[in-house]
C-alpha cells in the first residue's frame, strides 16, 4: 500500500486502464431489455391429429410419462392431453445440466414403440426464453390467400436482412391441398379414401435413381413426379377401367389449394390481419433489430398494394430506450446528490476524488462483466444504481480518515499512508461482508432467480474494483495533489464548506456527545425501547396487513383480454363475441383520448379462445394507466352469456405476470375433481376483490362413440377397418406432406363438406367391407352420444386441475391465501375425500423463493459473523455489530409503509443484501472503540468517543447510500415498480440502521462489558 501511495505513476495507469477499458467494453457489450436466460425446461410434444384428449392421454401421454420417469434431475412433470396433441413439460433441477437431461429424454422417448400409427414424430426441445423485439400487423380488405402471400413476402424480405434472424407468423392457418371425393364416386369405382390417398402418395413424389456410368461420363438418374399445385394433382392417373379408359384424379374429385379446417383468424382494427413477430437472436440488440425491421418495411411500403396496410407495435427497443433513459436519469441524479453531500462535509478536492471512485469502479466492472455473461439491461443497470451509494462508503471512510490526519498537521504523503493504513482492515472486511450478503441472491430458484441473479454479479464486481480504488488509487491522488491558488469562486466555496464542517463538528460535540453519554448511562432502558420497536414492527409485517406478493405488478404498454368459449362453439359465435369485445375496447379508447391512448387493436381467434391486444401509447403519454383501461374495458364489455372464462391483463409480458392465485387440485376420480374445482371457484367468488375466476372445468365437445357390433364382425370388418374409414371421411386421409418454400403443405383426401357436416351424414357413412360391398355405419356399429374431455392435465403422474383468480387490489392476495390455507382448502379436502391440493403459479414460485431466501439469509449471517469475528478476535463483538441487521429490516418495513408498497420477494432480496451493508458503520465504530480501549479508555468512554469520532463518516455513508438510491425510491414511472421495493429496502434500511448504530450499538457494547465483568466476578 505504501509503495502504491508513494508511486504516483502506477495508480494513475491503473485508473486509466479501468476507465478506458471500461469505456471500450460499453461499446461492445450486448444490450437487451431483460437478461437472457434458459428456462431449464424440456418439452416433449406429439401430434395425434383427430384424436380425443382421452385417446391422447392413453396412447401418448402415459407412454411418455412412463419412459421419462426414471430420467434423473427432473424436479416436476406436467402433462397436457388436448384434442389432437399431447405435451409433457419437464422442469429440471437447479443444478441440472440442461443439454445432458435433454439428450437423456430424447433417448427415452425414442425407445417408445407403442405410439399409434397416425401419431406424428415426437418433437423434443430444450426451452429458451424467446426475445420478442416487435410485432408487425399486415392488414386490409383482401382474401386470406392474398394476405398470406404478402405476409410471406414480408417475412422473406425481413430474413434477408443480415441483422434479422428469426421471424414468425401469427394468426395463420397451415396450407392444405384438399382432394374431396363424393361417396357415390368412390362406390362407383370400388374405392375408399385411403385407396385414393395411397395412389396420390405413390404418384406425386420424386424418386432418386442413383447414377449410371456411361461412355460420356457419370449420369444422375431421377424419376420426376412431384406436384405442387392443385391442377397438377388433378392429372394423376387414379385407375384404368376395363374398357381401357384412364380415370384421372380430377375426373372424380375436386382438388383445391386452401387452408386447414381450423377456427383460426386474426384482425387488426377490424380488418383481416396476419401478425409478424420479429425476434432477436444471439448478440443482436433490440435497437439493431428494430432499425433493420423499420428499414425493410420502409422499402416495402412502395410495393404495398392499395388494399393493404401495416402497423408496427410493441417495439421493445423503444421500451429499452425509455427504461435506459429512466435508469440513467436516476443514476445521474444519485451521483449528483452523492457529490453534493460529500462537498458539504469534505473539502472539494477530497469530495471530488471520493466521487471519482464511482465511475472508476463502474467502468472497471465493465471489463469483467462480459466474462460472466452479464449484459447491459434493466436489471444490470439497476444493480449499478444499488451500488452507486454503497460503493463510495469505503472511499469516504479512507478519505475522511486521511482528511483527519491532515487536520492534525500531518504532511500530505504521511497523511495518505497513515489514513489508508488505519482503516485498511475495517474497509476490507466491510467489503467482504457486502459480498457475502449479496451472494445468496444467486441461490434464488426459477424465473425470479434468473432475472435478478445478475444483481449480485454486478454489485460484487463493483465492490471488488472499489476496494482497489479506495485503498490504492485514491490515497495516491490525495498524497500527490499540488495545492493550487484558489480563485475567488473556489475560495468562497472552500470558506463555506469549512464553515459548514466546523458548524457540524460543533453540533456533534455540543449535542450528540452528551446525548450519547446519557444513552450509555441509561443503556438498559434504551435497549429495551429499541427491542420493543423491533417486535412491534415485525409483528405488524407478519400479520399480513401489509400484503405480500411474488413481485409488484408492472404495467405493460398493452392491455390484453382472453375470452374462452365452450369447446365446439361455431365460428359465427366466436366472431360475434370478438366484435363485441373489440367494440368495448374502441369505446374506451374513444372516451379517453383516442390516438393519445392507443395505437391499434389486434385480435386472434384460435379454436375456442379469443385473445385481444390493445397496443397503448408509452406510459408518460397515455392519459390513463393500463390498469385503469382494463377496468373500464371490463365494465364496458359487461356480462357475456355462455363464456367459459374471461381474463384481463394489464401486466401481460412483464416480469411476474400471471394470475394472482392458482390452486392445483388432484384426485383419482375425474368427476369428483371437477366438482371440487367448481366448489373452490364458487368459494373464491365469495372473497371481496376476486376477479377472472376460472374453475378450470370446461364443457367438452359432443362426442359420438362407435362400437363394432356382431353384424359388422360377420361381414369381416375389424375396428381398424372401420376406424380408418371414419377417420379418412371426417378428418381426412393424409396422402403426403411436402415443403413448398418455407411452408409444409399437407395433401389430404376427404369427403366433400356437404357429406360430413351433419349427424345424419355420420350415421349413414358408407363403409366398404372385405367383399367390396358398402354398408351404412349405423348398421355395423353401435353409436353412443356423450361429451369428450376438453383437456386433461396431469401433474407428476396424477390428473389435476388448476383453479385460478385475480385479486384487486393485488396486495390483498396474501390475506386471501391465508384464509384459503386456514379454512377453505382444509374444508374442501373434507368435503371430497381423497382430494389433494397445493399451489402452483405465483404461489409456488413465492414459496420456492422464500425458502431459498431463508437458507441464503442463514448462510449470510453465518458468513458475516465469521468475517467479523476474525478482525475483532472475539465471539461477542460480532453480535454487537450484527444488532443493526434486524433493526435495518424494521427500517425497510417502515419504508414500504411510507412509500405505499406491499412486501414482495424483491423486498426480501433487498433486505438480504442489506445485512452486509448495515454492519459496515457498526464495524467502523466498534473497531475504533477497541483501538481506544487499547489506549487505556474504559468501555463506556471508548464507545462514546468512538461514536462521536465516527459520527461524520457514518452519517456520510448513510446519506450517500440513501442519496444514490433516492431517485429510484421516489421514481413515479410505472416501468420501474418491480425494482423499487429492493431500493426501498436498502435505502430506508440503511437510514434506520444508522440511528441504531449511533444509539443502540454503544449501549449494547457497554452491556456486553457489564456481562463480561459479572461473569469474571
Amino acid at each position: 500500500m505504501a509503495w502504491m501511495v508513494a508511486n504516483r505513476v502506477t495508480p494513475n495507469l491503473l485508473m486509466l486502464a479501468l476507465l478506458a477499458g471500461g469505456l471500450l467494453m460499453t461499446t461492445l457489450i450486448k444490450q437487451e431489455v431483460f437478461p437472457e436466460f434458459s428456462l431449464d425446461i424440456v418439452t416433449v410434444s406429439v401430434s395425434y391429429p383427430g384424436a380425443t384428449p382421452e385417446q391422447v392421454e392413453q396412447n401418448i401421454v402415459l407412454a411418455i410419462e412412463e419412459k421419462v420417469r426414471d430420467v434423473s434431475s427432473i424436479d416436476d412433470m406436467t402433462a397436457t392431453a388436448s384434442e389432437g396433441s399431447g405435451t409433457v413439460v419437464l422442469e429440471l433441477a437447479e443444478s441440472a445440466d440442461g443439454q445432458a437431461v435433454f439428450q437423456d429424454v430424447q433417448q427415452a422417448v425414442n425407445q417408445i414403440t407403442t405410439f399409434p400409427d397416425d401419431a406424428e414424430r415426437p418433437v423434443i426441445s430444450l426451452s429458451d426464453h424467446q426475445r420478442d423485439v416487435l410485432d408487425i400487423q399486415v392488414y386490409g380488405d383482401v382474401n386470406e390467400t392474398a394476405l398470406r402471400a404478402y405476409a410471406e413476402e414480408v417475412r422473406d424480405r425481413l430474413l434477408q436482412s443480415p441483422d434479422i434472424t428469426q421471424v414468425e407468423l401469427e394468426g395463420v392457418r397451415d396450407y392444405v391441398i384438399r382432394i374431396a371425393i363424393a361417396q357415390e364416386r368412390l362406390r362407383s369405382y370400388g374405392l375408399t379414401l385411403n385407396d385414393v390417398a395411397d395412389t396420390v402418395a405413390a404418384s406425386a413424389v420424386d424418386v432418386a435413381g442413383g447414377s449410371a456410368d456411361t461412355a460420356s461420363g457419370e449420369v444422375l438418374l431421377r424419376l420426376e413426379g412431384r406436384r405442387d399445385a392443385a391442377r397438377e394433382f388433378e392429372r394423376i392417373p387414379l385407375l384404368t377401367t376395363p374398357e381401357g379408359t384412364v380415370v384421372r384424379l380430377g375426373d372424380v374429385a375436386k382438388v383445391q389449394n386452401g387452408f386447414e379446417d381450423s377456427k383460426t383468424e386474426a384482425t387488426y382494427d377490424g380488418a383481416r390481419s396476419i401478425g409478424i413477430e420479429v425476434f432477436r437472436v444471439g448478440k443482436q440488440t433490440p435497437i439493431s433489430v428494430s432499425e433493420a425491421t423499420r428499414k425493410v418495411m420502409a422499402d416495402l411500403e412502395t410495393d404495398l398494394p392499395p388494399s393493404l396496410q401495416y402497423a408496427i407495435n410493441g417495439d421493445s427497443s423503444q421500451i429499452y430506450q425509455q427504461r435506459l433513459e429512466l435508469l440513467l436519469k436516476n443514476a445521474f441524479m444519485g451521483l449528483l446528490l452523492v457529490l453534493v453531500v460529500l462537498s458539504l462535509f469534505l473539502e472539494m478536492r477530497l469530495a471530488f476524488w471520493v466521487t471519482m471512485g464511482i465511475p472508476t469502479a463502474f467502468l472497471g466492472a465493465f471489463l469483467f462483466l462480459p466474462l460472466m455473461g452479464v449484459t447491459i439491461n434493466m436489471i444490470s443497470m439497476f444493480a449499478f444504481i444499488i451500488a452507486l451509494g454503497i460503493v463510495v462508503d469505503d472511499a469516504i471512510v479512507a478519505g475522511e480518515n486521511i482528511y483527519e490526519h491532515r487536520e492534525r498537521g500531518a504532511g500530505v504523503l504521511e497523511a495518505a499512508m497513515a489514513g489508508a493504513r488505519d482503516v485498511a482492515m475495517p474497509i476490507s472486511f466491510s467489503i467482504l461482508t457486502n459480498i457475502v450478503a449479496f451472494l445468496p441472491l444467486l441461490l434464488v430458484p426459477g424465473f425470479i432467480g434468473k432475472l435478478f441473479g445478475v444483481i449480485p454479479l454486478v454489485v460484487i464486481t463493483v465492490f471488488l474494483v472499489s476496494w482497489v480504488e479506495a485503498l490504492f488509487i485514491m490515497p495516491a491522488h490525495l498524497a500527490h495533489g499540488r495545492p493550487r491558488q484558489r480563485n475567488r469562486l473556489s475560495a468562497a466555496i472552500h470558506r463555506r464548506q469549512q464553515a459548514f464542517s466546523r458548524g457540524f463538528s460543533r453540533l456533534v460535540s455540543d449535542y450528540y456527545a452528551p446525548f450519547a453519554s446519557k444513552l450509555v448511562a441509561h443503556r438498559y432502558l434504551t435497549s429495551a425501547f429499541g427491542v420493543a420497536v423491533l417486535l412491534i414492527v415485525l409483528a405488524w409485517a407478519m400479520s399480513g396487513r401489509m400484503g405480500f406478493a411474488l413481485m409488484p405488478k408492472v404495467e405493460s404498454d398493452r392491455a390484453q383480454a382472453t375470452l374462452t368459449l365452450p369447446y365446439g362453439s361455431p365460428m359465427p359465435r366466436m366472431a360475434e363475441t370478438r366484435d363485441r369485445l373489440e367494440d368495448a375496447a374502441e369505446q374506451v379508447i374513444a372516451d379517453n383520448g383516442g390516438e393519445k391512448l392507443a395505437t391499434g387493436v389486434f385480435a386472434t381467434i384460435e379454436e375456442n379462445a379469443i385473445e385481444m391486444r390493445v397496443y397503448l401509447q408509452p406510459a408518460d403519454m397515455r392519459p390513463i394507466s393500463t390498469a385503469a383501461f382494463i377496468q373500464a374495458w371490463r365494465e364496458q364489455l359487461g356480462e357475456v352469456a355462455g363464456l367459459q372464462s374471461a381474463q384481463f391483463q394489464s401486466d401481460a409480458g412483464g416480469p411476474g405476470a400471471g394470475k394472482a392465485i392458482t390452486v392445483e387440485l388432484s384426485h383419482r376420480d375425474t368427476d369428483t375433481l371437477d366438482r371440487a374445482a367448481e366448489s373452490l371457484a364458487a368459494r373464491l367468488g365469495e372473497f371481496a376483490g376476486t376477479t377472472d375466476i376460472d374453475s378450470g372445468v370446461a364443457q367438452g365437445k359432443n362426442q359420438i362413440s362407435f362400437t363394432l357390433n356382431d353384424a359388422g364382425r360377420s361381414l369381416g370388418l375389424t375396428n381398424a377397418d372401420v376406424g380408418s374409414q371414419v377417420r379418412a371421411a371426417f378428418y381426412g386421409a393424409e396422402a403426403l406432406r411436402q415443403l413448398q418454400g418455407r411452408n409444409e403443405v399437407k395433401i389430404m383426401v376427404t369427403l366433400p363438406q356437404g357429406e360430413r357436416d351433419s349427424a345424419a351424414a355420420i350415421r349413414n357413412l358408407l363403409i366398404r367391407t372385405s367383399d367390396a360391398t358398402y354398408v351404412p355405419l349405423h348398421q355395423i356399429a353401435d353409436i353412443d352420444y356423450s361429451r369428450a374431455f376438453t383437456q386433461i392435465t396431469r401433474r407428476n403422474g396424477r390428473r389435476s386441475i388448476d383453479v385460478t383468480a385475480n385479486v384487486t387490489p393485488f396486495d390483498a392476495t396474501s390475506r386471501i391465501t391465508q384464509t384459503l390455507n386456514a379454512e377453505t382448502l382444509p374444508q374442501l379436502a373434507e368435503d371430497y375425500p381423497g382430494l389433494t391440493y397445493g399451489y402452483s403459479g405465483r404461489q409456488e414460485d413465492t414459496a420456492d423463493s422464500l425458502h431459498a431466501l431463508f437458507v441464503g439469509f442463514v448462510l449470510s449471517l453465518a458468513g458475516i459473523y465469521m468475517l467479523l469475528a476474525i478482525p475483532f478476535a472475539s465471539y461477542l463483538q460480532p453480535i454487537i455489530v450484527m444488532v443493526a441487521i434486524p433493526f435495518a429490516v424494521v427500517g425497510a418495513i417502515i419504508g414500504h409503509e411510507i412509500m405505499g408498497y406491499s412486501l414482495s420477494v424483491i423486498s426480501l432480496m433487498g433486505m438480504l443484501a442489506l445485512a452486509g451493508v448495515v454492519v459496515n458503520d457498526s464495524l467502523v465504530l466498534i473497531h475504533y472503540a477497541n483501538t481506544l480501549r487499547q489506549r487505556g479508555e474504559n468501555a463506556a468512554d471508548a464507545v462514546r468517543l468512538a461514536a462521536v469520532r465516527r459520527f461524520r463518516p457514518i452519517l456520510l455513508t448513510t446519506l450517500t447510500t440513501f442519496g444514490g438510491l433516492a431517485p429510484m425510491i421516489f421514481e413515479t414511472s410505472l416501468q420501474a415498480r418491480f425494482m423499487i421495493p429492493m431500493a426501498i429496502s436498502l435505502g430506508f434500511g440503511i437510514l434506520f440502521a444508522t440511528g441504531i448504530t449511533l444509539v443502540l450499538v454503544p449501549c449494547f457494547y457497554v452491556i456486553v462489558e457489564d456481562l463480561r465483568t459479572r461473569l469474571v466476578r
